[in-house]
């Protein structure tokens, strides 16, 4: 293997570990630079390195901490890089390096191209790994439930909800049983993921309050349970109680990073906290009050992920679609289009069908028409086209 390939495929690896973290090229640039203790580090020397470009000696120690993976493994794949040795024999490579890698990309591709292609190969993993358990191994059992939670949220992303669900519980208690706290509250985090867009306020109540009275909870910790809290508040119509909690949320993000934060709570940002408030204040029934948080949202989703921005783009549309703002509509309908094209996200194409509906039978002709048109892209039942005497004409 020459230095060009060893340096490509040291730069894939570290592209594959990062996506399994749920880290942005940002996000893990941040967390470096805290891990550090410096500031110079951007997302653009992360890109250098997984392009092959550049092999980040100096920055090993501090990756295998962010990125939770041995040291030793990081360092002789860097000197692979380098030409230094031969590609180890098959005996000796991490027995999880497989899982870690696919898992890794079954990722990837779900952050550009939604979950549905990708769920039932995860599912092939997670099952696999399940029947390799043999002991009390901590190691192995928290490895496991990361491939449960990994699988849980493709399967929710594919709308198959029940088995997300089932996938989530029982990876909750491997990572209970491998006493690891902080995937234990990253899965008690999706499981109110999936209550709350289920209808289930209830259950993701429960699961907040949990996460909100734990001990030693971290700050970012508690900003994901608040959002969830605040959605499920929302849905059972506790407007002051809901809206309390999200500006708890906001005033949050304002925290600088803290050095116990676990990787997988950077998902959490701005986009996110405004995308949940519109989502929160649509609940509630006021989209005129929500449509202002979800142009910001969808406005900083672009180029975040082709998944992130449909679901982000959407919700605007959603809340414009309530409202009647049928001229204000059309962009982002028309930016939906090419998103459908690649990307299969059946829980957020189901939300998309509702509001083609909604416009082909509310909003005017001209606009109904390019719902018609997009509506082909989207899998499931057609829209069809209302006699004109009975839609509405009116223009907001």
């Amino acid at each position: 293997m020459n230095e060009r390939t060893g340096r490509a495929q040291f730069g894939a690896r570290l592209a594959s570990l990062r996506h399994h973290a749920r880290l942005s090229q940002r996000a893990l640039a941040l967390q470096l630079c805290a891990t550090a203790g410096i500031t110079t580090l951007t997302r653009h020397e992360i890109s250098r390195w997984e392009r092959g470009a550049r092999i980040p000696d100096a920055w090993l120690t501090s990756l295998a901490q962010v990125l939770g993976v041995p040291l030793d493994s990081l360092e002789r794949d860097a000197a692979r890089a380098r030409g230094e040795c031969g590609a180890p024999p098959d005996a000796d490579r991490e027995p999880d390096a497989y899982v870690r890698d696919a898992v890794g990309w079954l990722l990837a591709h779900d952050n550009r191209h939604g979950g549905d292609h990708v769920a039932e190969a995860a599912v092939q993993v997670w099952e696999a790994e399940r029947a390799r358990i043999t002991g009390g191994d901590k190691q192995h059992l928290a490895q496991v439930a990361e491939i449960g939670e990994v699988a849980g949220w493709l399967l929710y992303d594919a709308a198959r909800f029940p088995e997300a669900r089932a996938a989530l519980a029982q990876a909750h208690t491997l990572a209970r049983l491998a006493g690891d706290g902080p995937l234990e509250w990253f899965i008690l985090d999706l499981l109110a993921m999936v209550d709350v867009h289920t209808g289930c306020a209830g259950e993701a109540r429960a699961i907040t309050d949990e996460m909100l009275t734990g001990r030693e909870v971290p700050g970012r910790v508690t900003l994901m349970a608040r959002v969830r809290q605040a959605r499920s508040l929302a849905q059972a119509g506790e407007r002051a109680r809901a809206l309390d909690s999200l500006e708890r949320a906001t005033g949050a993000l304002q925290d600088s990073m803290q050095a116990d934060d676990p990787a997988f709570t950077w998902w959490i940002d701005t986009t996110e906290v405004e995308l949940h408030t519109g989502e929160a204040l649509l609940s509630l029934g006021d989209p005129r009050a929500a449509l202002p948080h979800l142009q910001r949202s969808s406005e900083a989703s672009q180029g975040g992920g082709a998944r992130r921005e449909f679901g982000n783009v959407l919700a605007e549309l959603t809340a414009l679609a309530r409202l009647g703002a049928w001229r204000e509509a059309e962009a982002p309908l028309l930016r939906l289009e090419p998103i459908l094209r690649t990307v299969t996200s059946s829980r957020t194409r189901v939300r998309l069908r509702s509001t083609l509906r909604t416009i082909d039978r509310d909003a005017p002709a001209w606009l109904a028409e390019t719902a018609r048109e997009v509506a082909p892209l989207v899998p499931g039942p057609r829209v069809h086209r209302a006699p004109r005497s009975h839609r509405s004409s009116r223009l907001r």
